[in-house]
């Protein structure tokens, strides 16, 4: 029911209907309480903390999921191998953070730190600390992991409390929508907003046009997914998607998401050669308390990687985890990522050096 209602929204928030222009009269007071807020920041500066280290904010326009994540994990991975040591900030969605951040490293339970950040831990092996203070995070991780250099914030983009130095929007094939705040459209803030970010990730699949954008300054890379290994939950075997592929020619295979926007998995499968007999769209960040997979009849069911964190438990031998890899259109963002970064690092350490040789005086 609830994905349901999701699917009816986004197909509302793509054009300018009823819905929208009924709803219009709610957008103009969310905007005003947006405007008002961020004039609020601007007005006390004092409010809006700034770490030594380097932050990166990954965030998105549109609500609801457009693939930030394995744009963080491809970040993270990228900057280990060029020395970095970066650590993940994340509000945690869907888990019990309670009232202190909470900080992690490696195989993580996603009920005490959500499905993402738990994804994104074992997937990189980057130090983790959820709460939806990203500021208090962000020090409780710095403490915690003396080690971090640069810290990544999965969302926060609209955080305004949280300083930060590079920003990153990933957005998909729906781009803005129909251009208008919720709840009219889908937008967290103005279009106009991609005109200040630093990168613009448009995650797309095979075929599909990059949604049209504002004048912007930033640099714009297009994102495509593609399966790169299949994991059988169960016994924690794993192949390449090619060997998975040949492997179960005339098995019955169905797919399922619980995902910002499931299509999306299903088209890349479809797009690689799986025919799915069926598929189940479930709502973003659902919990997997019980199995939904009682129903369908397949002989294997492909889910994603967010989803895999929590169904190991159910133990249903026919699920299998695909871990899809990001095939960018310009690889070369990422080192420019890595040079922006050592540009700001040394000029805040050249700051906080300055800082402490004033104090003395």
């Amino acid at each position: 029911m609830k994905a349901g209602l999701e699917a009816a929204l986004h197909r509302e928030w793509g054009r300018n209907g009823l819905f929208s222009r009924l709803m219009r009269p709610l957008s103009l007071m969310y905007g005003a309480i947006i405007s008002a807020r961020r004039a609020s920041y601007e007005r006390r500066p004092e409010l809006v903390y700034h770490d030594p280290l380097p932050v990166v904010v990954v965030g998105n326009l549109y609500v609801g999921g457009t693939g930030k994540t394995p744009v963080v994990i491809a970040l993270t991975q990228a900057l280990q191998s060029r020395g970095w040591t970066p650590g993940i900030i994340s509000r945690g969605y869907g888990s019990d953070s309670g009232d202190k951040p909470r900080t992690g490293q490696g195989e993580l339970d996603p009920a005490e730190y959500g499905d993402e950040p738990a994804l994104i831990a074992t997937a990189t092996g980057a130090p983790v600390c959820v709460h939806p203070d990203r500021p208090a995070a962000l020090r409780r991780l710095r403490r915690q992991f003396p080690k971090v250099d640069v810290v990544i914030s999965d969302d926060g983009l609209q955080h305004l409390a949280l300083g930060r130095d590079l920003e990153i929007v990933v957005q998909d094939v729906r781009g803005i929508g129909n251009g208008r705040l919720l709840p009219a459209g889908p937008l967290r803030e103005p279009a106009r907003r991609l005109e200040t970010v630093d990168f613009i990730i448009n995650n797309l699949l095979p075929g599909d046009s990059a949604p049209p954008l504002p004048s912007t300054m930033a640099h714009v890379v297009e994102m495509n997914m593609e399966p790169q290994e299949v994991e059988h939950l169960v016994s924690g075997a794993r192949q390449s998607w090619q060997s998975w592929l040949s492997g179960h020619t005339g098995a019955t295979c169905a797919a399922a998401a619980a995902i910002g926007h499931p299509e999306r998995f299903f088209g890349m499968l479809r797009h690689q050669g799986l025919d799915l007999q069926q598929t189940l769209a479930l709502p973003d960040h659902h919990a997997f308390e019980t199995s939904p997979f009682q129903g369908i009849k397949a002989e294997c069911i492909l889910i994603t990687p967010k989803d895999a964190v929590k169904c190991r438990k159910l133990a249903d031998a026919r699920l299998y985890c695909v871990h899809p890899g990001p095939r960018f259109s310009d690889p070369g963002w990422l080192e420019l990522a890595h040079e922006m970064l050592r540009a700001i690092s040394a000029s805040k350490l050249a700051s906080t050096r300055a800082e402490a040789l004033n104090s003395d005086f």
